[in-house]
């Protein structure tokens, strides 16, 4: 039960960090992956494309699909919707937290 719980709360969490990176610069799937990794999150590719692909559908990022090195990279950044997401996310979370530390 505590795993399910957990599970959806670090779900947010990233959905939170990939729209901090896409909003500064263009971000890719392997990229977030080592980027998740170093701040202690071990997803799969399987999770996070996934989470891209249904933020994209939400309109929260754009693709764009670059050939490097003759293979096509999807990059991402965060749209003004996924901008004003994070933003409101930003608030909840410093509100909340704020609460809690009280």
């Amino acid at each position: 039960m505590e795993d399910k719980v957990l599970r959806k709360l670090f779900l947010g969490f990233i959905h939170i960090h990939i729209l901090h990176h896409a909003k500064e610069h263009p971000i890719f799937g392997l990229w977030m992956l080592e980027e998740l990794k170093e701040h202690g999150y071990s997803i799969s590719a399987g999770t996070l494309y996934p989470i891209l692909h249904s933020m994209e559908s939400d309109g929260l990022l754009v693709k764009e699909e670059k050939n490097v090195e003759g293979k096509i990279r999807k990059y991402y950044r965060a749209t003004t919707k996924g901008i004003k997401v994070l933003n409101e996310a930003r608030a909840k979370a410093y509100e909340l937290f704020k609460e809690i530390k009280d």
